[in-house]
């Protein structure tokens, strides 16, 4: 059985919305290894549908020349929650209907290694509220947005964490990993 391992970029105030706000800050390898490690222990991608449509033309075409993740986004499957999609046409897509707790738990089962989740801000909390993510690696910013969708809305919650760790890159971005509270 898989786990569920979501990374995010955010904001200091809890903003996901649109991270085109993370490039005015350096890439620090240190961090590419990390994603590239969550990427590594995982045998799938679970997107929501917003995700999937930017991802899909933003992957398709690159090379792993281009980009060390390429093969993984491209050649994996990917698992879309979607209730208006009917088909995907990024390679090895399946579409897994409208979100259900049930249909995640029954795909955890089924997938060897983890289902890799990379933004996808609603499922997140879908997930969050259900229990079923079993890592969460926030890659917190140093700026505060002071709008946009954030991963925990007012109203959802209480989620209980526990940090796992903990590391700091000289951008400013520190990369927190947090399973479900005991």
């Amino acid at each position: 059985m898989g786990n569920i391992a979501v990374h995010e970029f955010i904001s200091l105030d809890g903003v996901i919305e649109d991270p085109r706000w993370t490039a005015d800050y350096p890439f620090d390898p240190r961090m590419g290894q990390a994603i590239a490690g969550i990427m590594g222990a995982s045998g799938a991608l679970l997107l929501g549908r917003r995700t999937y449509e930017m991802f899909a033309p933003a992957w398709s075409g690159r090379t792993a020349d281009q980009d060390p993740g390429a093969p993984f986004m491209n050649e994996s499957t990917k698992y879309v929650v979607s209730g208006t999609l009917s088909s995907g046409d990024w390679s090895n897509s399946e579409i897994l209907g409208p979100y259900s707790a049930e249909t995640i738990r029954a795909l955890k089962t089924r997938v060897d290694g983890n289902l890799y989740v990379s933004g996808s801000g609603k499922l997140v909390q879908a997930m969050l509220a259900d229990g079923l993510v079993d890592e969460l690696h926030l890659f917190v910013f140093p700026v505060v947005l002071g709008s946009g969708q954030r991963l925990f809305a007012d109203g959802n919650g209480p989620v209980k964490l526990s940090l796992g760790g903990c590391e700091a890159y000289d951008s400013g971005v520190v990369h927190l990993t947090y399973a479900p509270a005991a």
